[in-house]
């Protein structure tokens, strides 16, 4: 141990080289802060390069296994202090990268030195972000399907309660809430496959690939790839390297997408709560007052959804904004997307929870809703019962169109019980919904489970 504190005492770190402090802040960025959260990401992948590196065919070895389990039984406390949120980042250090590493010296002294052997910073970030985007996805996964649900299930309550259906926001065709609820549901549903898709671009392990070039070493990287739960290796290096920002780029456009859906709904809510429909009534403690007006309840978690899509609208601009004009090769400007990514999914996962509150709390005046029917929301179905009665649907359309006045308000829930084809007022098939939603929870679950025992196998946490 003596000479293990010599050598921590005596490790140089890479910005011993003397650069000028403000070029030191405006490189390292926000990498001080953001890094945090790869922190737990960085020690499983590093636990899993020193595996690789005690099998690496070598005379003498880079690695003994014991020192290996040396390495990994320190790389297991310092994951546990940023589970624990005391791990910390210092300027000298730049990055999570030079921190675990500056850590594992001080306790291990030259064996903390050797756990770079065959890396770059930047197959090193590229696999912490991809690990940390793993998980943050199946997290995410279940809080959509928890919106999703919340949706299905006001649905089903008011299943049959009739609602104008509206187009350009003017009255249109009969409908019923549980059309509108589950039909919301599904935009969110058909979201998952962007997300899926950015699963799958994300699951390929780019370890290995260093600065993108590879090493001269014989480095296994299918077993790294197997050891942290990776589909399969990048299997060109620089094409692995030419990787950095793809992934963030279609994760802030799947989120970017999933806000549009979640903006929408939230605009529905606004417009329905107002006093000039009284379709639906906010939850009271989702509402803020004003501090002249004592009569207000304000919806403004809602129209902060609104503003927040315009916010990851923006992330998304600026995600491919980075990548359209770079070289091939790593590029300092890559750095920024770890911002705009990590920005895009807080913002997206904070959105879809308080959503599924907003919509579990939910409630429905029914005298308001049956009042919003105008003789003309029954135009269209008075069309075609002139067609089942052997009418031309152009000539029945311009007959009733010609002669609106003639036109009488009808029993909307005669209408909403009259459209039983698939997936109108009185064809929505609630337990498709529920198969689909276990089906999905259960896939989300099995994945996480899977992955994580990765990151207990590897560190123990």
């Amino acid at each position: 141990m003596k000479q293990g504190r010599k050598s921590a005492a005596n490790h140089e770190t890479i910005t011993d080289r003397k650069v000028d402090p403000d070029i030191l802040t405006y490189t390292v960025g926000e990498d001080t802060v953001l890094d945090l959260k790869l922190a737990v990401w960085d020690c499983m992948g590093t636990a899993a390069h020193a595996t690789m590196l005690t099998r690496m065919k070598t005379n003498p070895p880079v690695l003994t296994r014991a020192e290996a389990e040396a390495v990994k039984k320190e790389l297991s406390a310092i994951a546990v202090l940023a589970l624990d949120g005391r791990f910390s980042i210092r300027e000298d250090d730049q990055d999570v990268h030079m921190a675990v590493e500056r850590m594992l010296t001080e306790k291990l002294g030259d064996l903390g030195k050797k756990i770079h052997t065959g890396r770059s910073r930047n197959d090193q970030v590229a696999v912490d972000v991809r690990l940390h985007v793993k998980d943050e996805l199946l997290r995410m996964s279940e809080e959509r399907m928890d919106l999703f649900d919340a949706l299905v299930s006001f649905g089903r309550r008011h299943d049959r309660v009739p609602m104008a259906g509206r187009t350009h926001l003017q009255p249109a065709m009969p409908s019923s809430v549980g059309l509108w609820a589950t039909g919301h549901a599904e935009c969110l549903l058909r979201q998952s496959a962007n997300f899926e898709a950015t699963y799958a671009m994300n699951d390929v392990c780019p370890l290995g690939s260093a600065a993108g070039y590879g090493v001269p070493l014989p480095i296994d990287r299918e077993l790294t790839s197997r050891l942290l739960g990776f589909a399969e290796p990048f299997h060109n290096v620089f094409g692995a390297s030419m990787a950095r920002g793809e992934v963030e780029a279609s994760l802030v456009s799947s989120c970017a997408q999933t806000m549009c859906v979640l903006s929408r709904l939230a605009e529905d809510l606004i417009l329905f709560s107002m006093p000039e429909f009284g379709y639906f009534r906010l939850p009271r403690e989702y509402c803020t007052g004003s501090s002249i007006m004592p009569q207000k309840f304000n919806p403004d978690a809602l129209e902060l959804v609104r503003g927040k899509t315009a916010q990851v609208a923006g992330l998304l601009s600026a995600s491919v904004g980075i990548l359209h004009a770079m070289p091939g090769g790593y590029n300092r400007d890559l750095q920024d997307c770890k911002l705009l990514y990590m920005k895009a999914l807080e913002t997206t996962r904070t959105t879809l929870r308080i959503m599924t509150k907003v919509v579990r709390g939910l409630e429905i005046d029914e005298r308001r809703l049956r009042a919003g029917f105008s003789p003309g929301v029954f135009a269209t179905d008075a069309a075609l019962r002139k067609v089942a009665q052997g009418m031309p649907w152009r000539e029945a359309y311009h007959d009733v169109r010609d002669h609106l006045e003639r036109l009488e308000s009808e029993d909307p829930d005669a209408a909403v019980a009259a459209k039983t084809h698939l997936g109108a007022t009185a064809g929505i098939d609630y337990a498709r919904y529920g198969n689909i939603s276990r089906e999905r929870r259960a896939a989300c679950r099995r994945l996480l489970n899977s992955f994580l025992a990765c990151r207990r196998r590897l560190l123990g946490v």
